[in-house]
């Protein structure tokens, strides 16, 4: 069994591990640059949105404030704009529908995320995969010349020769652990900076959100009137 699957992993060889590594990579590549460019076309000076936002409720203008929050483009005025759709139902019923809009952006963002978490957790791991097997392939190179039967000087010779053939083989199957680790570390940084821009867009939600409802509830708006 031992000698089956090491044949297998001496035939496949260590190659379609690079050419693996290299696919992972232009997707994780792609990935980061497409995220890149949502958060860049969804980005929005969110305090002057706030204080654009506390003056016309203050002032009872919640049609010019819908139209303040559609003017822009950011998930944090989706979310606080699909509860002031419903502004007339009283502060309950916003509330539900800014928490079903905030989720529905949260997927938003987040989407394909999760890749470039995987890609980073386990590029290393496939990396070490391909040195194992070329380590596995040059240990073999080294037991095949030595039982080999001696032919004189040309024997001596090969034996000599051998250990630095394995030498050269462990080297090239390095390779592979620094190629995986060249992809896990952008993948990484990519991911937890993306996460973090997530993180501040649901609480810049949140704070956006609480104008809306401090207005709604200091004024007893919509249903909670009756």
């Amino acid at each position: 069994m031992i000698e089956r699957l090491k044949s297998a992993m001496v035939g496949a060889g260590a190659e379609w591990v690079l050419w693996l590594m290299l696919g992972l990579s232009v997707i994780s590549l792609a990935i980061m640059l497409e995220r890149a460019w949502l958060y860049y076309t969804l980005s929005d000076d969110v305090e002057a949105l706030m204080r654009d936002l506390a003056k016309l409720l203050r002032g009872g203008d919640l049609k010019g404030a819908k139209a303040r929050l559609e003017l822009s483009a950011s998930s944090e005025a989706a979310v606080v704009g699909a509860g002031l759709a419903e502004a007339d139902l009283g502060s309950a019923s916003v509330e539900e529908a800014m928490a079903g809009a905030q989720s529905l952006q949260r997927i938003k963002l987040e989407r394909r995320l999760a890749f470039l978490g995987t890609v980073g957790n386990n590029a290393p791991f496939i990396g070490l995969l391909g040195t194992v097997i070329g380590i596995v392939g040059a240990f073999d190179e080294l037991g095949k010349a030595s039982q080999a039967p001696a032919q004189g000087a040309a024997s001596a010779a090969a034996g000599a020769l051998a250990p630095q053939a394995v030498m050269t083989n462990i080297a090239e199957a390095l390779v592979a652990t620094a190629v995986g680790l060249v992809v896990a570390i952008p993948a990484v940084a990519a991911y937890n900076i993306f996460m973090r821009q997530v993180k501040e867009t649901s609480a810049n939600t949140d704070a956006l959100g609480h104008v809306l409802l401090a207005h709604l509830k200091s004024n007893g708006s919509g249903a909670e009137k009756a």
